[in-house]
């Protein structure tokens, strides 16, 4: 059990090093790459976030990963996030990257299809009604599971106000 309290010189040097250089790098690949490397905007955006982490911590505590390898790792995940970027222009790979927002309540109709699909309960969906301060089912206009897993709540105490359409493009029914 001594040997789980047990570190040498060598070794807190070894991991200072490579914390201080895989940190700089971090810093210096998210300011070429974008905020969005470590959104939520989509499934490869959340996959990219956890490859970081794990680059990350295998570069500071493990003795097999040199810190040039890390730095090569972090430049060639981030080299993927632009490019991915930069081709979810195109339809297809859009639609092979993201994911769909998906609407859970319709005015005041509540879709249990899609509430179904998307593996959300009809509690998870009254707790996000709630959260938005909705206190009376007139007042939703739509409910929206996003593509990032967030779901939003768009409500109006004015009854007559009606949703803009464009709010809801690309939004599945």
């Amino acid at each position: 059990m001594e040997e789980w309290f047990n570190i040498g010189w060598e070794a807190v040097i070894a991991i200072s090093v490579n914390a201080v250089g895989i940190y700089i790098a971090i810093i210096l690949f998210t300011r070429l790459a974008g905020k969005r490397s470590f959104s939520k905007m989509s499934s490869f955006d959340f996959a990219m976030t956890v490859a970081i982490g794990s680059i990350i911590a295998s570069t500071v505590l493990s003795k097999n990963v040199s810190l040039a390898s890390g730095i090569l790792g972090l430049a060639l995940i981030y080299g993927l996030q632009i490019s991915v970027a930069f081709f979810r222009r195109y339809k297809g790979v859009g639609e092979v990257v993201d994911n769909s927002p998906l609407m859970l309540m319709d005015g005041q109709k509540i879709l249990t299809h899609n509430l179904h699909r998307a593996k959300v309960t009809e509690g998870d969906l009254r707790s996000k009604l709630r959260e938005a301060n909705v206190l009376n089912l007139s007042q939703v206009r739509a409910v929206i599971f996003e593509a990032t897993g967030d779901i939003s709540v768009l409500h109006s105490d004015n009854v007559d106000e009606v949703l803009e359409d464009w709010l809801l493009k690309d939004v599945e029914r």
